[in-house]
Order: structure tokens, then C-alpha cells, then sequence
């Protein structure tokens, strides 16, 4: 299974970016999401959708990013509004799912995009 993200980048505070993640070599995806690591922190979710388009968000998140996905094309999107500064980290895309002749759901991860909101 191989997950290709793109879409991270520079931006000043309060403008936007889209991310975009594609996965392929998969049979079946369940859950898309996303997750980000700022320097000295954990790994946080930040939004997550299932296959019937339930979506959760991180706290401090909500009201400004939007996830959705394109099953037709197993791309996962995050929508950024309104940056802040505390957004900058590299934003990771997963994807739990099935290959071909396997059983059981396994997650899968990208390879990881920064993103950078300068203030």
C-alpha cells in the first residue's frame, strides 16, 4: 500500500491550504485521516472520516479544517481555513484498510507533509 500526500506548504496566519492524500494498492479502505507532529510533541489526530462520511475533528480544529474523501479515487482531503500559527507541523495521512486476500484492517501511514503557518 503506498499513500501519497501533497498540498502542505508555507502560508502567512489566517489563509488557507488544501491537503490531499491518495492511496493506492488497497482493496478496501475504512477510515482516512489525518494526524500532525509539531516539533517536541506527540502525534495528534487532527481529523478523521469513516467510509460512511462520519467525521471527527481535533478540538482545535473544529470550525476551521474540513476532511473529505473521494472513494472513487481513495484520496483523502483536508481542507485549512483560518491557519494559526500552532497548525505548523508535518501533517501525516492514514488510512486503515484492507490488501487483497488479507483479513485484518491495518493502518497505513504517508510519508508526511510540512505545513507552516508563519504569524
Amino acid at each position: 500500500v503506498q499513500l501519497q500526500a501533497s498540498g502542505g506548504g508555507l502560508v502567512q496566519a489566517g489563509e488557507s491550504l488544501r491537503l490531499s492524500c491518495t492511496a493506492s494498492n488497497i482493496f478496501s479502505i475504512y477510515s482516512m485521516g489525518w494526524y500532525r507532529q509539531a516539533p517536541g510533541k506527540r502525534r495528534e489526530l487532527v481529523a478523521s472520516i469513516s467510509s460512511g462520511g462520519t467525521t471527527t475533528y481535533a478540538d482545535s480544529v473544529k470550525g476551521r479544517f474540513a476532511i473529505s474523501r473521494n472513494n472513487t479515487k481513495n484520496t483523502v482531503y483536508l481542507q485549512m481555513n483560518s491557519l494559526k500559527p500552532e497548525d505548523t507541523a508535518v501533517y501525516y495521512c492514514n488510512v486503515r484498510g484492507l490488501r487483497v486476500g488479507e483479513y485484518v484492517v491495518v493502518p497505513y501511514w504517508g510519508q508526511g507533509t510540512q505545513v507552516t503557518v508563519s504569524s
